[in-house]
């Protein structure tokens, strides 16, 4: 369902990662999980073929998203890879029967995704850039706070928020003053997806959550950002340098789609 995430490991010595839905295809029982090849992990999936196999595909895992349908309108909002798990939520929200408003952003033309998913599941689609190059020049920030605007904050019911921490801080904090309840889908460090062992720890209105199973979706009002910026980037140096010993042994070698 729609919020649903999936924990792959593509081989032994691999580490786990967790990938959002973002699409299924109930037919051929298949899911789609779009990703962004950013690290040693990543970087590894995206040398697969078609026909290679991974080693665990767990999943569905995490709580689905709440749908229901809304008296007002309901923004969603997607932010760089975050386009690809706001999709299904939009989807399913349209199908019954709720006006979606959706508002996609990358930092350039080239890097942005979906964009015609996206139309074909919103009622509206405002496309944003950082510079300008395609769409409207801004941040999707600035594109909510003029929808929320023109619409009447008493009319926006909802705003789902995905896409990098700093842009779901944002958008948490373009929406408190107007007393918008605002959901984001965090994604911090997991290792086993089961709340077991609880490195995937979130401060939500004071309390601790586990995204993997309390999650991913929070109130991002209640979300202590400061926290959760910090445990992301406990693991840098560390992914940094396994990066760098994989490009060196890889030797540069082509993937597969290139």
């Amino acid at each position: 369902q729609a919020g649903n995430f999936i924990m792959l490991r593509i081989n032994e010595e691999g580490e786990r990662i967790p990938l959002t839905v973002a699409d299924k295809d109930a037919e051929k029982g298949t899911v789609t999980l779009v990703f962004q090849a950013v690290g040693k992990t990543s970087a590894e999936l995206a040398e697969l073929c078609v026909g290679d196999s991974l080693l665990d595909f767990v999943g569905p895992l995490g709580k689905p998203t709440h749908i229901e349908k809304f008296e007002g309108v309901v923004v969603c909002v997607g932010g760089g890879i975050g386009v690809a798990p706001v999709h299904p939520i939009a989807c399913a929200l349209k199908e019954i029967g709720n006006r979606v408003i959706s508002i996609i952003g990358a930092r350039s033309k080239e890097l942005l995704i979906m964009e015609e998913e996206m139309k074909a599941t919103s009622n509206e689609l405002i496309v944003c850039t950082d510079d300008g190059s395609y769409g409207k020049q801004g941040f999707v920030t600035e594109a909510l706070d003029e929808v929320i605007k023109r619409e009447g904050k008493e009319n926006v019911a909802l705003v789902v928020a995905i896409g990098p921490v700093p842009m779901m801080r944002f958008c948490a904090k373009t929406t408190e003053p107007y007393g918008v309840h605002t959901e984001v889908s965090l994604n911090p460090i997991m290792v086993d997806a089961t709340g077991m062992c609880g490195a995937c720890r979130v401060t939500v209105g004071g309390e601790t959550k586990f995204a993997c199973v309390d999650g991913p979706e929070f109130d991002g009002h209640k979300v202590d950002f400061d926290e959760l910026t910090k445990r992301l980037a406990m693991y840098k140096e560390s992914e940094a340098r396994a990066m760098k010993i994989y490009e060196e042994a890889s030797h540069g070698g082509k993937r597969c789609w290139e």
